[in-house]
């Protein structure tokens, strides 16, 4: 097997990429161990009824929200078994909370390690398994339920340091 090469070698700064052009899981032992963290977020666009259904908690199938946010911890925990370059990573710690809105739920992430990578995936991949277990939750009141605007929003630690979404 080739060794991986640096991100200025033939790939043109890719580092997922290897000499040939293909995918690999990048070689991360030679980073420090530092606190890291990643906070992404995400709407689910709602009706008028189903907005109206988990505020007045009438949703035929349960407690929505609770479903969502267990759902979006847990898909944090599994993010390497999701997307296949994602590093195993210790958690540390996983918050989602959703807040139902007027235009339906805004749902937040934020992920933490101490590691030798960022947890963005593991933010993101929380948002999005919490916003298609809301989806699926109230599908019976809303089937136009509308998942969008998933979206790193911050992120520390490492090399790179402190990053915040400029809009």
């Amino acid at each position: 097997m080739a060794d991986q090469p640096a991100p200025d070698q033939a790939t043109g700064g890719f580092p997922h990429l290897d000499d040939r052009g293909r995918a690999l899981m990048v070689d991360v032992s030679a980073k420090d161990v530092t606190a890291r963290s990643a906070t992404a977020a995400g709407t689910v666009l709602l009706s008028p009824v189903c907005v109206a259904a988990l505020r007045d908690d009438t949703v035929p199938k349960g407690d929505a929200l609770a479903v969502a946010r267990i759902a979006g911890i847990q898909a944090a925990k599994k993010t390497p078994d999701l997307v296949p370059l994602c590093h195993p990573l210790p958690i540390s710690g996983v918050s989602v909370e959703l807040a139902v809105r007027d235009h339906g739920v805004d749902i937040e992430a934020q992920v933490r390690t101490t590691g030798r990578t960022g947890v963005e995936m593991e933010a993101l991949t929380a948002v999005s398994v919490a916003a298609l277990a809301l989806v699926d939750m109230i599908k019976a009141v809303d089937r136009e339920a509308r998942v969008t605007d998933v979206r790193v929003l911050a992120k520390s630690g490492g090399r790179s340091g402190a990053w915040t979404r400029g809009d």
